[in-house]
């Protein structure tokens, strides 16, 4: 009978409390019958839950989250967005049809104050980008206007700074250290219904398999991450900031709701951005300088590789950091830093991550046989005058191509700008054309675009992608 009463006493508390309550009470279920009934529960008062079972204190999220809470904002954006009609915009038409020029579209999100002193919050930059007015509300009811730092779209990371005083920080934990199964607490403003708070699990670390993302390093866990959620906090049980929730992935959309796979930033990433944009307003890369495919059971077979797995160096760059450290072509790259490398994409991603100034350590096979070779990295270009490449593109700034379109199987470099009456320009070249290959030789970015024209090039001939079209482009 005593064995009875306690296990139903344990599922109705587990049963208000969910799984942290219930792991708690799992232990106390093993103790010996007597140790429970030396130490009677402790009985609820006016029909609040019992604050122990059997002398254990039932465990509560309350005190951190008092802590937390905040240093959780929420996050309203103002964009004017012209109104298209069919009649361009006539006047009269607009007039008899009452349609407006302009109209005001509004999102919302979350953020995370890092710094109080500074009045620094983080947030997702697809949160608050193309904005032309951003409010921060804080948990005491103010509301403010944010100041923009800097934005970094290909980790999906931006910096605003708030001014004002009596401000509460999250500290940051130490990402790296996360392990599956850890407790994490998810806070935000999801579909704009007001802060609010969900608990789970970190159910896997490293994913940088979704689609339309940058570089990825995410945390994924099944606490519930819902449309306004994106820029919030993800704590440990400490109350210190893990992550930055950014995505949940729904086949239906997200729109739909969660189901479990909730995904945020490492706060260690998180904070490498920050300080570079506090720094220079700009997130500086690293390259090895090479390029890569993905190896294929014929490439293994033909590599002597047990698995076919890793990514294969197809050219090492002159002057590159690759070619310093003694890396060739024909290594395969299958870990860096001790974190798997299964494909090229999973390579360009984890340099991608990684500072100019950073050192990495990567696990090569070569001729089939184990090598470790430690490299240093060297600051990879974000845009380049098409005038210094070649005479012919004068006029065109090359870009690298967003992360967001890699994802989707691109590769190549994009026309950023083109200067009218130009050379480029007279060539046909127009910004947001992506230049998929050329003439002078295979590439991949910018750094490979730059090589292919290292040396004259007598006819030079661009494949390019624009809209959803694709064609040629001789340049002359």
């Amino acid at each position: 009978m005593k064995t009875a009463t306690k296990t139903l006493l344990a599922l109705t508390v587990a049963a208000a409390f969910g799984g942290f309550a219930a792991t708690g009470l799992n232990l106390l279920l093993e103790q010996p019958a007597r140790a429970a009934a030396a130490t009677p529960a402790v009985p609820a008062a006016g029909g609040t839950l019992p604050a122990a079972v059997a002398g254990t204190p039932v465990p509560s999220l309350a005190p951190m989250l008092k802590r937390v809470l905040p240093a959780v904002v929420s996050v309203n954006t103002k964009q004017v967005v012209r109104v298209n009609t069919p009649f361009g915009d006539d006047p009269v038409f607009r007039r008899i049809f009452g349609i407006p020029a302009e109209r005001i579209a509004q999102s919302l999100g979350s953020g995370v104050i890092v710094d109080a002193q500074r009045g620094l919050v983080l947030t997702n930059n697809h949160v608050i980008e193309d904005a032309d007015e951003v409010q921060v509300t804080l948990a005491d009811g103010r509301s403010l206007k944010a100041q923009f730092v800097g934005n970094d779209p290909d980790t999906d990371i931006a910096l605003m700074r708030i001014p004002a005083q009596h401000l509460t920080a999250i500290p940051l934990a130490d990402s790296d250290k996360l392990q599956i199964g850890d407790f994490v607490v998810a806070i935000g403003n999801p579909f704009g219904v007001g802060q609010t708070v969900t608990s789970g699990i970190v159910s896997a670390v490293g994913r940088n398999n979704l689609p339309g993302a940058g570089y990825q390093n995410f945390i994924q866990t099944d606490a519930s991450i819902n449309p306004g959620n994106s820029g919030g906090a993800l704590v440990n049980l400490n109350g210190e900031l893990v992550g930055i929730n950014t995505a949940s992935f729904n086949p239906r959309g997200s729109m739909a709701g969660n189901i479990g796979l909730g995904f945020a930033i490492p706060s260690n990433l998180a904070h490498r951005v920050m300080d570079q944009l506090l720094a220079g307003g700009v997130v500086r890369r690293g390259t090895l300088g090479i390029d890569t495919q993905d190896v294929d059971a014929r490439l293994a077979q033909g590599l002597g590789l047990a698995e076919a797995r890793g990514a294969v160096v197809t050219r090492v760059f002159p002057g590159s950091a690759a070619g310093a450290a003694g890396l060739k072509v024909g290594d395969v790259v299958v870990a860096a830093n001790g974190q798997p490398i299964d494909n090229a994409e999973a390579l360009r991603n984890f340099q991608g991550l990684q500072a100019p100034d950073a050192t990495v350590v990567l696990e090569v096979r070569r001729d089939g046989k184990p090598l470790r070779i430690t490299s240093g990295l060297r600051e990879a270009p974000k845009a380049l005058d098409g005038g210094q490449l070649d005479p012919r593109l004068a006029g065109a700034r090359f870009a690298e191509l967003p992360e967001s379109l890699r994802r989707q199987g691109l590769a190549g470099v994009l026309v950023e700008q083109v200067q009218r009456g130009s050379r480029a320009a007279q060539n046909g070249l127009q910004p947001g054309d992506v230049v998929l290959a050329a003439s002078s030789g295979a590439f991949s970015d910018l750094t490979g675009f730059r090589a292919t024209l290292s040396a004259p090039v007598p006819q030079l001939v661009l494949r390019v992608l624009r809209g959803n079209a694709s064609g040629q482009l001789p340049m002359r």
